[in-house]
């Protein structure tokens, strides 16, 4: 299996994790922990794996002149992004935070035009177009909102958290390019740890720990270590090989898995509209992906 591949199929991976993320997620918050205390953890725990994992990666030092662009990684990527979208995801309904969310390819492609020059084919943005008129109709078709108390913030929190997690895609990729992923991110979580500790301190002490469920325990780690551990690791590894457009372009799978996940458990059913959303989703990531020329990622 070629780099390219694997890197298509660890992009795959992170839109299934994603997808489930957003129901598990909403399990634990706002009942269980607060979003800002849920944000502690996640980037807490993160922070060890990645320092844990670092001790067997490759030993290369970071130029000094590096750390300003890590840590503008760690506020868009880690900070920002994280922050914006469990407190906008606990005020509006995951249906809205998901149709918000699918933003990000659009956001990706202007910015990646005007900062690093990536070329705006014309196959790119009919892919692009194509995925995101799949992935509304997906979301939107026989939806209601529902357990949204404040939507209008909520809904400003998540586009925040898209346009948040667009610059993070653009401006990280010069690291992927230049040292090895083990390498950088764990001082990328380790700034992030630092910026959202005091936002989420106090949720994370209000914890209480001895009427926490099992099953919400195991979705906690669950978000810890594959929602953000493994996602972020292998996106990372994915922009290797992949432009940051093309890396982008997944996120309109993830609705598409959130409702596989929501048939397979019986909380959805299978229509002719989502088998026409998935194939205008399908055929917009296949767009995108697809490698004409040497240089098109």
């Amino acid at each position: 299996m070629s780099r390219r591949t694997w890197a298509l199929f660890a992009a795959t991976l992170v839109s299934i994790i994603y997808g489930v993320t957003f129901t598990i997620a909403k399990d634990v918050m706002p009942k269980f922990v607060l979003p800002f205390g849920f944000i502690t953890m996640r980037v807490g725990g993160s922070v060890v794996l990645f320092w844990l994992v670092s001790i067997f990666g490759p030993k290369e030092k970071i130029a000094l002149g590096d750390f300003p662009r890590i840590i503008a990684a760690a506020f868009f990527g880690v900070a920002l992004n994280m922050l914006s979208f469990f407190k906008g995801l606990s005020y509006t309904s995951p249906i809205m935070g998901a149709v918000l969310m699918v933003t990000t390819p659009m956001i990706v492609l202007v910015l990646s035009a005007f900062i690093i020059k990536e070329r705006m084919k014309k196959r790119k943005i009919l892919g692009l177009l194509l995925g995101l008129t799949g992935t509304i109709t997906l979301i939107l078709y026989g939806k209601s909102v529902v357990n949204a108390p404040n939507a209008s913030l909520g809904n400003l929190l998540v586009f925040t958290n898209a346009f948040s997690y667009g610059i993070y895609l653009v401006i990280v990729k010069k690291l992927m390019d230049k040292y090895n992923a083990f390498t950088f991110v764990k001082w990328i979580y380790t700034f992030g740890f630092i910026m959202v500790l005091p936002f989420g301190w106090n949720e994370f002490q209000a914890v209480k720990w001895a009427i926490i469920p099992i099953d919400i325990l195991w979705k906690i780690g669950f978000v810890v270590v594959f929602s953000t551990f493994i996602t972020y690791l292998f996106n990372l590894l994915s922009m290797r090989e992949l432009s940051p457009t093309t890396i982008a372009v997944f996120v309109y799978l993830q609705p598409f898995f959130a409702t596989i996940f929501a048939i397979g458990l019986g909380k959805d059913e299978l229509n002719l509209v989502k088998l026409l959303s998935a194939l205008l989703i399908f055929t917009g990531v296949y767009l995108v992906t697809q490698k004409r020329v040497n240089s098109d990622k």
